[in-house]
């Protein structure tokens, strides 16, 4: 075996209640995914949120030979087992406390790209929705991002195929083990995508899609990309949770509006309402407010569109330059002109590409 710790690392994910908080707890006391196994019963029930049954059942070891007929079974179709601490684990999710211990690859992208973004919504999407997540996908392609989504039906299916016409890698996250397809339509789909992209779960062989399973690949949806965009959702679904989780990893989240009424413009509009959203129209609305888009601009015109500027322009623009961040609340004191007449020139300026708004209404040049 290429990595012996291999077996109690799967082991570690098998053993019923523990979990991937309590499991990276247990690996912090015990020092490594072994250790575990091998330590004392005294010592672990010394460790906070561990009781006594989940002590017999790593005692046990029974989870051990599951494991080994796991590890076949990624052996047998050449998967790729990403351990959290492995360098090719997504990064992005370190940072979310409940990341998977364990995660199951086939595929070829890379999982750290720069550039990450899930794509979700309805599975009942209309001609509009995939009109617009084809525009989006299309508009991205030149910005090197790698698109991720859940494989279902809809949004998520139509940001899968669109990536694959335009020859960009797409992940499609599952909620069931790599032994099966769900739902079984997008078998062919998903056979391109492990040539252009891959398929990622944190699920073991012969695990079933079934319902509790989802919201645990939205966390992974939500919290292994820099932005999540929603288009087309009702007012309940698994898009809006995958946008709700990836506001609590602070990742950015962005919604595109629809008609007002219909079904599956609610959720878009209920996200953008609330401000868990911000409202884009398009991929280059999106690559501007993650800061993708390169201002080129030449020192001339730079120049002559600064003397332009109006005299209140200019004040807004030398004390936020005299700042690294500002909020609007602080210009409005520090210029001592009105909050109407502050809205309005901050929109001009960064409509000319003197300044950029940050989240929580901060501003910077």
């Amino acid at each position: 075996m290429a990595n012996p710790q291999l077996l109690y690392q799967i082991g570690l994910t098998l053993i019923r209640g523990v979990g991937d908080i309590n499991g990276k707890k247990l690996l912090a006391y015990c020092g490594g995914p072994v250790a575990v196994f091998k330590e004392s019963t005294a010592a672990l029930l010394k460790i906070p949120g561990i009781g006594k049954s989940t002590v017999n059942l790593i005692k046990s070891q029974q989870v051990l030979q599951r494991a080994e007929t796991e590890i076949e079974f990624i052996q047998k179709f050449k998967i790729k087992p990403l351990f959290y601490t492995d360098p090719a684990y997504p990064a992005r999710l370190l940072n979310c406390e409940d990341g998977p211990l364990m995660l199951y690859f086939k595929g070829n992208a890379n999982l750290n790209s720069k550039r990450i973004v899930s794509i979700v919504g309805t599975r009942r999407a209309t001609n509009y929705g995939k009109a617009r997540c084809e525009e989006i996908v299309d508009e991205l392609k030149n910005r090197d991002v790698l698109v991720v989504s859940g494989l279902a039906y809809g949004i998520d299916s139509c940001a899968h195929r669109k990536s694959l016409e335009l020859g960009m890698d797409t992940i499609g996250v599952l909620g069931h083990g790599l032994d099966r397809i769900y739902p079984a339509q997008n078998r062919k789909l998903a056979e391109k995508m492990i040539d252009q992209g891959g398929l990622l779960t944190e699920f073991i062989s012969n695990t079933k899609p079934d319902r509790e399973n989802f919201p645990k690949r939205n966390r992974i949806v939500a919290g292994m990309v820099d932005a999540v965009l929603v288009i087309e959702s009702d007012r309940k679904g698994g898009a809006l949770i995958t946008a709700e989780i990836a506001n609590s990893y602070n990742r950015d989240v962005f919604a595109v509006p629809g008609r007002i009424g219909d079904d599956f413009s609610r959720g878009c509009h209920f996200l953008i309402k609330t401000n868990r959203a911000a409202l884009v129209e398009n991929g280059n609305d999106m690559a501007y407010l993650m800061g993708w888009e390169e201002q080129k601009m030449d020192q001339k015109s730079q120049t002559e569109l600064f003397i332009k500027l109006t005299d209140e322009q200019k004040l807004i623009l030398k004390t936020i330059q005299e700042h690294k961040e500002i909020a609007i609340d602080q210009l409005t004191i520090k210029t001592k002109l009105s909050t109407s007449k502050v809205a309005a020139s901050l929109l001009n300026l960064e409509f000319e590409g003197f300044v950029k708004s940050l989240p929580g209404k901060l501003y910077t040049a």
